[in-house]
Formats: C-alpha cells, structure tokens, sequence
C-alpha cells in the first residue's frame, strides 16, 4: 500500500473523576515525493528523460520538473502525467498533478542539466558570493568548466588584454546556476 492512513486511540483522563475518556484521531499522511518519483522512474527507465525535481505540498499539489538532452515534448510530458496518475488512487486521496520542464528562468538542480547545456551562456553564483559568467564547457561529476573573460595585464603594457580562460568550479561551491537569457 503506498499511502497509510491511521487511526490512534488516546485515553484522556478527566480531571475530576480520573476516569478514561478514549480519544480518537485520525492523522492523514500525504503523498511522498519517493512514490511519485518511482512511478516516474519506471516510466522514462531505458531513455534519456530525466527528472529534475519532484515536489508535492501539504495540499497533494504534485509538481514534476523532467527534461532530456534534446528537450523534453509535450507527448512526453503527458505519458509521465499519465503514468503518475495511473500509479496513485484518487478513491484513497485526491491531487493536482503538474508534469513540465524546467524552463529557462530556473536555477539547475541536477548534474545533467549541465551536461545538457554544455556549449550555453551560464551564471553561476558561487557559495562565497562571487558571481561568475561564462560559456559552459565541460560537466562532470565533480564539477564544471567555464570559458570566461579576464584581462590580464602584460609587462610593458598600460593597457590590459582581454583574453579567454577556463575556469573550474567544483559542485560543492556552486550555490546556483542559470542559463544566462540573451536578447
């Protein structure tokens, strides 16, 4: 059974006779993260989507991010929201359930994410403060590479010259990072 519901009998005693009065509750528990992302991973097992994040709130509000290197399809999308909903009984407990990508605007939340946008503009902001824009070169799991502009200043020079270095930042460091939107 995936959802428990339970029933506790508590006796209360009164304070003017000492006598047992039974008390019963009844506490609901909601849907766990852990069953709606094991649906959703049988479901996309054997190809490329991924999930990005599984949220469900006090109010069974169930919201999946998924994504794939090519970006995910709406097709898609709908065929997890099928799956999840096939997966979970409403006669037990009702929900909304929410099936989309990530977006644009989103910080990334998981290593293939930056696999996936290797080769794009990011911002990253580090733990330290620092903000650090770059092209996105490599990801792995330790960390990332960013191709970013420095100027250096060479002897007998006044000026200095922009030049292109890379940069790596290991995950541990990384508080957010964005795909930086360009118009």
């Amino acid at each position: 059974m995936r959802k428990c519901i339970t029933f506790a009998r508590i006796f209360v005693k009164t304070w003017k006779r000492g006598t047992e009065i039974p008390l019963v509750l009844y506490v609901k528990s909601m849907i766990s993260n852990d069953i709606v992302k094991s649906i959703i991973l049988s479901v996309i097992d054997g190809t490329t989507i991924f999930v990005v994040d599984v949220k469900v709130d006090s109010a069974n509000k169930i919201s999946v991010k998924v994504d794939k290197p090519e970006g995910i399809t709406i097709e898609e999308c709908v065929n997890i929201s099928r799956a999840v909903e096939n997966g979970l009984n409403r006669e037990i407990e009702d929900f909304e359930l929410e099936v989309s990508s990530p977006g644009l605007t989103e910080p990334f939340k998981v290593a293939e994410q930056y696999r996936k946008n290797c080769g794009r503009q990011v911002d990253v902001m580090k733990r330290d403060g620092q903000k650090v824009s770059g092209l996105l070169q490599h990801a792995d799991e330790d960390g990332i590479i960013l191709e970013v502009k420095a100027k250096i200043r060479e002897t007998g020079q006044k000026r200095p010259k922009t030049v292109m270095q890379n940069v790596a930042i290991n995950f541990n460091d990384i508080k957010t990072t964005k795909v930086t939107i360009t118009f």
